[in-house]
């Protein structure tokens, strides 16, 4: 096999990979570290390949990802970034919910999960003038959350503003399996009338 097609499987197998130097539990520069200890701050599973035992791949992987050094995060294929864009997303909130997404669906346990009520008001505190409504219990959960503070956002940047309200339960997987609906309070009254989609689904 290719060396390139052999990142490529990489890629497609594995939803969150780190190209790094090193091993998690020993890496060899200060940057995997650093990325290393953001990832398992995290607590979201991930696959790694330690390029100074693959020079193959680490001599091909930068001509893919347009990338030129070490460490490489990816997420379902498409490169994140290095050291410092982890931990600029980790630190604005944008990591965790990116990594959820994309993590494989864990087995529910009832007694882990994340009442609604806790999540009602882990929204609102969040988002003070949201109205919010949970269906579902355990791991099937549709939110939808309808505030001002949506007006003139973009479907996705809704929606990330939700569930940055939700980032430590969707680490820890108390809550494991998310569907947002974020409306304005105008949107809202017009769905009444006129039921519409945006489902974003979030696996952990």
């Amino acid at each position: 096999m290719k060396t390139e097609d052999k990142i490529h499987k990489q890629l497609a197998e594995n939803p969150i990979i780190l190209y790094m130097k090193g091993v998690p539990a020993d890496p060899q520069c200060g940057f995997s570290g650093k990325t290393v200890g953001i990832l398992n701050g995290t607590k979201i599973d991930y696959a790694y390949v330690n390029v100074l035992e693959a020079p193959f791949i680490r001599e091909k992987l930068p001509s893919i990802s347009h990338w030129p050094t070490y460490p490489q995060l990816f997420v379902n294929g498409e490169l994140v970034g290095g050291c410092d864009i982890v931990e600029e997303m980790y630190k604005n909130g944008s990591l965790v919910p990116l990594l959820a997404a994309a993590a494989p669906k864990k087995p529910e346990s009832a007694s882990d999960s994340l009442p609604v009520s806790d999540v009602e008001q882990l929204v609102k505190l969040g988002i003070a003038d949201a109205t919010v409504i949970v269906d579902g219990e355990g791991c099937d959960l549709t939110i939808t959350v309808v505030s001002s503070q949506f007006t003139d956002l973009p479907l996705v940047k809704k929606q990330q503003a939700v569930l940055a309200t939700l980032k430590e339960p969707l680490a820890s997987g108390k809550l494991h399996a998310v569907s947002v609906l974020a409306y304005t309070p105008e949107e809202w009254q017009a769905k009444q009338a006129v039921p519409t989609g945006g489902l974003l689904q979030i696996q952990m």
